[in-house]
């Protein structure tokens, strides 16, 4: 049966069985919905023809562990990996629709937020698409994070309803459920000489599995996301209902419910941290259980676990697993603690994606005393156990305080993840190094064999032949189709670098781009926006270190020398900003309030805003950044050298063809070792040199002293934007806040607008700035989320293909 048939069979018996319509009567919600579940009954038959194979090698499978997965839309990007999409779109012609009528009512997963989770999907779909065996766990959450609204240039955060037009993808698992189990009281009790624990008087949940088929490059094997709904045991007191007294009655499901309902609830509150310690413990408690059960199942000892299973922690949130496995080894698989300790310590491994310390989760023994009492017990023995050996090794205790999982009462996740897993990694050259000298510098001195680096990656298909089709076709046009499956082969591109063809081509696809995104963007945003000027794009979770305030101070100034003189000869461009600040993070909610009022205030003025435009996209997702990365032009990637553990949005734009500026951090390191100075654009500090200036004592009011344009901006800021003073931007870079400028906007202030000014020199030659485009494409490869996985599966999973 040819492919277009047997969809449009599958098609038809889906709308009969949901909706009892044939598919001339079928509306166009009605068939995205069908659509969905022909593209998902293909994916799940596809699982299990994969697993059995799985089985039957008897192979090691990797158990990716995150509290989010950024998803995206699940439709077009399946059809793709089954090889369906062209063959679908044809079907969809024949009743007069587009794949974009179907979008419009798939939502973007509400599973995840910034690039930890976007990096969990890329690498979900790699691990398919090389045919390994892996599966990822997270929490299905009822409202995502949130939906982003913009009032008065004000974040606003309301439900994301996302499960309405989502769950198509979710299959319930009523055979897969567990119990997860907090607070109540340990009693250690002595049977014939072995030490027991007996836990009463505890909350007990379900855990409800949801699983989500993530098919990769050519379909043949599909990854599983399992995604863990708590649920009240009981669900529902009927006694007290009966005895009038309703809200008792549905207090138990209530706080069940909450666990699953938002992806980081506010934890500035005590309340607050005891939902995110609970969630994070119902995720690692169901997974582990999951992963134990079904290894008893299929290989009976559980000795044998590490030869099959190899759990990976992505950040701490998912820490908790640790001790999670020990306490089931050990209670309820009758371990000694020394064998549990060897199977754990030979089936974890840990990436660390920051140096951050308000990301280095560190909770109050106390909370998870009170809430975990079992785990807390097992923690302290972790602790004394590591302390004792550590002691024996000559370790001196000023360095042991700074390695202890506990200490001043506070439980260290990332130590805990250090001390326990086989292998740790960081996600950048730049990074790993710096982890190895700076937070883990004594653990690496004790370990240096634990310590290694993979650097991110991204599926390079996603944002490139399916986000960029034009761009693809002529690369593949020119260098053959090789690439798609290995991403090396783009290096053959750079033979073009003098063919004239090519470079014009690569100019008209970009424009063609950025016509389509600026049609996209009025009708979904009502935002108006010029594609003739250049688009100047930064889109990332919003973050004092990544100094989004950074770019808009360049902004100012600019603004500052149109009002001056509004004939001056400036290259015509938007600034292009999105992302999400958290709800709770005031300092980041002012920077967007900033752009948005700088937006409103060239929206005055006509003139101005042919040669600067400045524009936030609310509710900024993988579904805008599809349309938009393809678009851009100038890749804003300006954190401070030191903070970006390595970023994967800078390898989205490269690969597109858009020039990475930024500063020497993260992967923006191995970006201009790849492309070289010539063709990107870096500027400011160092790490050595942040470092050292901070050290010394940053004063940012010695650089206000002695740069007039520093002056300029901050003079502007007092005067304010669209009727609102920004004077309290002024404060937090040049007061005590409690330090000024933490993180040295304007130390690098300087060196960011002559960069700036070089940039536009440059692009004055469109033909050269089609050259430096096309060296970043040819040298993308190396940043393909499968050169990563490839990197993960043989030198820390210890995975084989399952072909």
């Amino acid at each position: 049966m040819k492919k277009i048939e047997f969809l449009k069979t599958r098609l038809e018996d889906n709308l009969s069985k949901m909706f009892g319509v044939n598919i001339e009567d079928a509306s166009v919600k009605q068939i995205y919905y069908a659509s969905a579940a022909t593209v998902n009954d293909e994916l799940k038959h596809r699982r299990r023809i994969f697993n059995h194979k799985v089985k039957a090698e008897q192979a090691r499978r990797v158990y990716y562990l995150s509290i989010e997965f950024l998803i995206g839309k699940s439709l077009k990007n399946n059809l793709y990996n089954l090889g369906f999409l062209d063959e679908f779109k044809t079907l969809l012609a024949s009743i007069n629709l587009t794949l974009d009528d179907l979008d419009a009512y798939e939502p973007d997963a509400g599973l995840g937020n910034g690039g930890l989770g976007r990096l969990g999907a890329e690498f979900l779909d790699s691990l398919a698409s090389l045919e390994y065996p892996a599966m990822g766990f997270s929490i299905r959450y009822q409202y995502g994070l949130f939906k982003q609204r913009l009032i008065d240039g004000w974040q606003t955060e309301v439900p994301d309803l996302w499960l309405i037009g989502g769950r198509v993808w979710l299959t319930e698992r009523n055979d897969k459920i567990f119990n997860v189990r907090f607070s109540g009281h340990i009693e250690e009790i002595d049977i014939n000489g072995k030490k027991e624990y007996q836990h009463s008087g505890f909350q007990e949940v379900e855990a409800i599995p949801y699983d989500m088929m993530i098919s990769g490059a050519g379909g043949k094997a599909i990854s599983v996301l399992r995604l863990w709904k708590s649920q009240n045991i009981r669900d529902f007191d009927i006694a007290s209902f009966s005895e009038g007294d309703y809200k008792k009655a549905m207090k138990d499901k209530f706080e069940a419910n909450l666990i699953s309902q938002v992806l980081y609830p506010a934890d500035e509150h005590n309340e607050g941290k005891t939902l995110r310690l609970k969630q994070q413990y119902f995720l690692v408690s169901a997974s582990i259980q999951n992963i134990v059960h079904s290894h008893i199942k299929y290989y009976k000892d559980i000795k044998l676990l590490p030869k099959y299973a190899a759990i990976h922690i992505n950040d701490t949130h998912p820490t908790l697993a640790i001790p999670e496995l020990m306490r089931i080894l050990i209670d309820d698989y009758d371990l000694k603690w020394d064998e549990a300790w060897d199977v754990v310590t030979a089936t974890f491994s840990y990436t660390n994606h920051t140096i951050l310390a308000e990301a280095l989760e560190v909770w109050s023994e106390e909370l998870v005393k009170r809430l975990l009492p079992r785990i807390h017990i097992i923690i302290e023995q972790i602790n004394n156990y590591f302390i004792n050996k550590a002691r024996q090794l000559g370790i001196h205790s000023q360095h042991l305080q700074n390695m202890a999982i506990i200490n001043h009462n506070q439980i260290k996740m990332a130590n805990l993840c250090v001390i326990t897993s086989y292998k740790v990694n960081g996600v950048s050259a730049l990074h790993s190094e710096i982890i190895k000298k700076s937070i883990f510098n004594d653990f690496y001195k004790l370990y240096p064999n634990k310590f290694t680096n993979v650097t991110n990656g991204i599926t390079y298909r996603k944002w490139l032949a399916q986000s960029n089709p034009k761009l693809a076709n002529l690369i593949k046009e020119k260098i053959g189709e090789n690439y798609l499956l290995d991403a090396e082969y783009l290096k053959e591109f750079k033979n073009l670098i003098n063919d004239d063809n090519v470079l014009k081509s690569i100019n008209t696809i970009k424009q063609d781009n950025k016509n389509r995104f600026a049609e996209y963007l009025l009708k979904r945003n009502g935002i108006k926006i010029n594609p003739e000027t250049r688009f100047d794009v930064q889109v990332k979770r919003i973050h004092e270190y990544k100094r989004q305030l950074l770019n808009a101070l360049k902004i100012v100034y600019l603004y500052t020398e149109l009002e001056d003189n509004p004939k001056l000869d400036i290259q015509p461009q938007t600034f292009i900003f999105g992302g999400k600040a958290a709800g709770s993070y005031y300092i980041a909610k002012q920077v967007i309030e900033l752009i948005s009022s700088i937006s409103s205030e060239i929206d005055k003025n006509h003139l101005i805003k042919e040669k600067l435009n400045v524009v936030f996209i609310e509710e900024y997702n993988v579904s805008v950044a599809e349309r938009l990365i393809p678009a851009s032009e100038v890749s804003q990637q300006i954190s401070l050298a030191g903070k970006e553990a390595s970023g994967t949005g800078n390898m989205k734009f490269m690969i597109n063809g858009a020039l990475t500026f930024g500063t020497l951090d993260g992967a923006n390191v191995e970006i201009a070792q790849a492309v070289g100075d010539d063709n990107c654009f870096i500027f400011g500090m160092k790490t050595s040199e942040a470092n050292a200036l901070w050290k010394q004592g940053y004063r940012s009011n010695d650089f206000y002293d002695k740069s007039p344009r520093i002056r300029k901006v901050i003079n502007r800021l007092n005067v304010g934007f669209n009727d609102k003073s920004f004077g309290h931007i002024s404060k937090y870079l040049l007061g005590n806040y409690p330090v000024s400028d933490p993180y040295m906007c304007l130390a690098d202030f300087d060196s960011y607008l002559d960069s700036h000014f070089r940039m536009d020199e440059i692009y004055k030659d469109q033909r050269k700035w089609a050259q430096m485009s096309l060296i970043n494409i040819s040298e993308a490869g190396i940043f393909s989320s499968d050169r990563s996985i490839t990197e993960y599966a043989e030198d820390i999973w210890k995975l084989e293909a399952i072909k």
